[in-house]
């Protein structure tokens, strides 16, 4: 399988996919991955990107990746959507 021990991949012309040990967490890692596309092609579209070196992003990873990383970073945007959507499980 394509995703392997990770937690995204991009299915070439179908999109993203992310999995994690909690939906808060999958959910996460799938806005991460569309944000952080969003911003590679800004980059690209500027210029070359400067490229971070490997220790960098690996440390990255570490500090931000994981089931309670997940559900905590995505608390703040579940919250706001119930807020605004009061009758969304009704």
């Amino acid at each position: 399988m394509a995703l392997g021990e990770g937690k995204a991949v991009v299915l070439q012309n179908h999109g993203l996919l992310t999995v994690g040990a909690s939906v808060a967490e999958a959910a996460w890692y799938f806005i991460t991955m569309e944000r952080s596309c969003q911003a590679q092609l800004l980059a690209m579209a500027a210029g070359k990107p400067k490229l971070i070196d490997a220790e960098t992003a690996r440390t990255v990873r570490t500090q931000i990746s994981g089931a309670l990383p997940g559900w905590f970073q995505f608390r703040p945007l579940w919250d706001q959507i119930t807020a605004e959507q009061p009758d969304l499980f009704d």
